[in-house]
């Protein structure tokens, strides 16, 4: 077998979506010839955990662990709902923040780049590189964000020539919190100069989006390939769909991703038509906005309203299927266009129609297209959502909702990992 190196931050009992890519592809590795060993942090700071998710882990796997240093536990000591904030990059709008808020952005977007886990990068270096005279790999793989685990692999590049794939869960300069960090303009170079070493030294980049793989086709000469995020085959008990009109959102649904619009078309219908109201629930499961709760209440949909909280990933899973319609919903900005959530392949998977409001260049409206799998809607299109919305309601009284059927092999983690594995033999 070749035998991979990865490095990576977001590692089980860690919770959220971050954790799921690089978990799956380790799950299906070895039936294409790939023995991977994990990297991760011994003391990692995961505002989210899933204890369930270690049972996910082959057995047999390598996992080395090191310690790392990272400043949000000193950060804590002003303000810890602050600082669980930013480390889940939760920023609040500008006009909202204190000043203790905007010192922080401040100080994590100057002082630690290009993120808080910096310091984590030559401890790193120094271990692998002593770790691998005596345990030899075949290529190095690293993924992010946290960014700064791409830099241990440019400096393990350097120091081993090891071929280097470097995976972008999420872009890099231009992801959507970037412009919030109050960066300088020196430390806006800084990152551009990261990222442009880190795009032209590895030897393969791998994103989940095609419009990523466009934007960094514009700024390298090396391969780019994209492997979407995608799901597993789970056996799942038997899920009674709900007797009730359920939208449910799973995920965060934080200040900036929130869709008043939708809230706003729930309580037209429901004022319209009573049954609606008796009929409706909404489910909201993670972390959720208070400004997204007011919203709702004051759309006059309290008693329609149900929040979870967070939820392991099987009660998710289970949620999914017993849901009549799935809200995936987007933030109205240019640099979203380069994200298709992860939760997106789990909602195909669950075969249930899928309700999306995001940008209008969106890579999330061709899948939802192509699948069949659901409606997807711009912010301004009040009066097609309502009418999607009316003809489902209809739908739903009159039997049923009927149910995507597309072939949805290409997005299983198995058949995903087949793709990775034929690059990795290509390094």
């Amino acid at each position: 077998m070749k035998k991979a190196l990865i490095i990576c931050y977001y590692w089980p009992p860690a919770g959220g979506p971050g954790v799921q890519r690089w978990l799956k592809f380790v799950k299906y590795l070895r039936d294409f010839e790939i023995e991977p060993v994990v990297y991760v942090p011994q003391n990692p700071h995961y505002p989210i955990q899933d204890e369930s998710l270690l049972a996910e882990i082959p057995e047999g796997i390598e996992v080395i662990k090191q310690p790392i240093f990272e400043p949000y536990a000193l950060a804590s000591a002003f303000s810890k709902k602050s600082t669980e904030q930013l480390s889940s990059g939760i920023i609040r709008a500008e006009e909202k923040q204190s000043a203790l808020q905007k010192l922080m952005l401040f100080v994590r977007g100057n002082l630690f780049i290009p993120d808080a886990r910096k310091f984590w990068i030559q401890p790193s270096v120094r271990f692998l590189e002593q770790y691998l005279k005596n345990n030899p790999v075949d290529c190095l793989i690293t993924t992010g964000p946290p960014h700064s685990l791409h830099l241990v692999g440019l400096r393990l590049k350097s120091k081993t020539g090891l071929p280097w794939l470097a995976d972008f869960r999420d872009p890099w300069t231009q992801i959507g919190y970037q412009k919030k960090l109050k960066l300088t303009r020196a430390s806006q170079k800084k990152h551009s100069e990261l990222e442009s070493k880190v795009l032209t030294g590895a030897d393969h980049l791998l994103v989940t989006s095609y419009a990523t793989q466009k934007l960094f086709e514009a700024q390298t000469s090396k391969p780019v390939s994209c492997i979407t995020n995608g799901f597993d085959e789970e056996q799942m008990p038997q899920v009674h769909l709900d007797k009730s009109f359920s939208l449910s959102h799973i995920g965060s649904l934080l200040e900036d991703r929130n869709p008043k619009v939708l809230w706003e078309v729930l309580r037209e219908l429901k004022t319209a038509l009573p049954e609606f109201g008796t009929d409706l629930r909404i489910n909201l499961a993670g972390r959720i906005s208070a400004s997204v709760v007011e919203s709702i209440k004051a759309e006059g949909l309290e008693e329609n309203l149900k929040l979870h909280g967070y939820i392991s990933h099987q009660e998710a899973l289970q949620m999914q299927r017993g849901s009549q319609i799935l809200v995936l919903i987007e933030i109205d900005s240019a640099e979203t266009q380069l994200i298709i959530p992860g939760k997106l392949f789990e909602y195909l998977a669950a075969r249930r129609p899928v309700l999306a409001i995001g940008p209008a260049e969106s890579d999330v409206r061709k899948l939802l297209k192509d699948t069949d799998a659901g409606s997807y809607f711009e912010y301004a299109q009040k009066a097609q959502l309502k009418q999607t919305l009316m003809a489902w309601y209809r739908a739903y009284k009159e039997g049923g909702l009927s149910t995507p059927n597309a072939d949805l092999k290409a997005f299983t983690r198995k058949q995903l990992t087949a793709e990775l594995a034929a690059i990795l033999h290509r390094l």
